[in-house]
């Protein structure tokens, strides 16, 4: 029997989302949440392009969609400028009996230590209420710095250190609010955007570096961060507007798991807005990007994950895979304990019943 499934939001990583619960016969779609008045009133295939009407009209009223009755909610609305908005959603969701598969919020991936109890203990508390899981994940956090890395974790005899690192193009990445607000990109270098306020790159990827670190039975000392700007050569253009010369065109920053004074396990970014900008940096395996995994122990791997699409480019594809993630999850979380769930508890999540020939 298909799963009831219901969809909260359609923005970038949403209407991948989206479209997979119309088409995967896994699932039975019965309802659509949206941010904007102009969405609201649309079919569910209309939000993403597929010509056969569903029946389902979204609406930004999430009460409505609650009360359709879904086994699992699909959370993919932005979170990262209405950090409060979204956890007060997710507790309401999880209060009201119904599980959540989500890709934002990237933090509770894997929240205790890095989360204030504050904040984890309210969810935590509507979901045991509930009788209902949490599930968060997508790329990065996401597969490719936990399940990835520990997979190949499991063939070492011993390891010295891990090393998770994006190296991409963003200039394709279409979101102003991602692109200028949060990352600060197109802005003064002495203009600190949100995500480089002090303890937010901790804030966020802390969960990558701790529940790596759970994974090998490591605890850590401390999470430490630290970060480099650099400026745009000359104007240019990018999908999401804009970026003057001089203002921020290249960012590379790493957040680390400390232990006895040696950094443990790394997360790293190296994002560009062009392939030309600091060519010393890391460079990634295929042209746009790929995620880099190293390991340095024995044996010591360096593997990198290169995402392509027939339908777009590497972030065309990363969004994709992103969604796929956390949708692909959903019998998994279904079936799981209440509680927010991780990587390391959940069962291995494959491709099965997706198989096209």
């Amino acid at each position: 029997m298909a799963i009831k499934v219901a969809a909260i939001g359609t923005g970038n990583v949403g209407r991948h989302a989206l479209t997979q619960l119309i088409t995967d016969p896994r699932f039975e779609l019965t309802g659509v949440w949206v941010s904007s008045e102009s969405k609201a009133g649309k079919d569910a295939a209309e939000l993403v392009g597929l010509d056969d009407s569903t029946g389902i009209k979204a609406t930004n009223d999430l009460d409505e969609v609650l009360a359709t009755n879904p086994q699992c909610a699909v959370y993919t609305a932005m979170a990262d400028n209405r950090l409060p908005d979204a956890l007060e959603d997710y507790r309401r969701i999880l209060a009201a009996g119904v599980n959540v598969v989500g890709s934002s919020a990237v933090f509770l991936q894997y929240p205790w230590q890095t989360l204030p109890e504050e904040l984890v203990t309210p969810i935590e508390d509507a979901a045991k209420a509930g009788n209902a899981s949490l599930f968060v994940n997508g790329i990065d956090p996401g597969f490719a710095n936990d399940l990835l890395p520990l997979a190949l974790a499991g063939t070492c005899q011993s390891i010295e250190q891990i090393r998770c690192m994006e190296i991409v193009d963003y200039a394709t990445y279409d979101s102003a609010t991602v692109m200028f607000d949060v990352m600060g990109f197109g802005r003064a270098l002495d203009d600190i955007p949100l995500l480089l306020q002090p303890g937010v790159l901790s804030f966020a990827w802390g969960s990558v570096v701790r529940q790596l670190a759970a994974g090998l039975g490591v605890e850590l000392d401390e999470v430490t961060e630290t970060y480099i700007r650099e400026p745009a050569p000359e104007d240019f253009e990018i999908a999401s507007g804009h970026i003057a010369k001089g203002t921020a065109a290249a960012l590379r920053f790493e957040v680390r798991g400390m232990k006895d004074g040696k950094p443990a396990v790394v997360l790293e970014h190296v994002t560009r807005l062009r392939n030309d900008l600091h060519p010393d940096w890391p460079q990634p395996a295929q042209e746009g990007g790929s995620y880099r995994i190293e390991i340095t122990g024995e044996p010591s791997y360096a593997v990198d994950v290169c995402l392509s699409s027939r339908k777009g480019d590497h972030n065309h594809a990363g969004l994709v895979a992103t969604a796929a993630r956390v949708v692909n999850a959903i019998p998994a979380v279904v079936e799981a304990a209440p509680g927010i769930r991780t990587t390391l508890d959940l069962p291995l999540i494959t491709g099965k019943g997706l198989y096209a020939g």
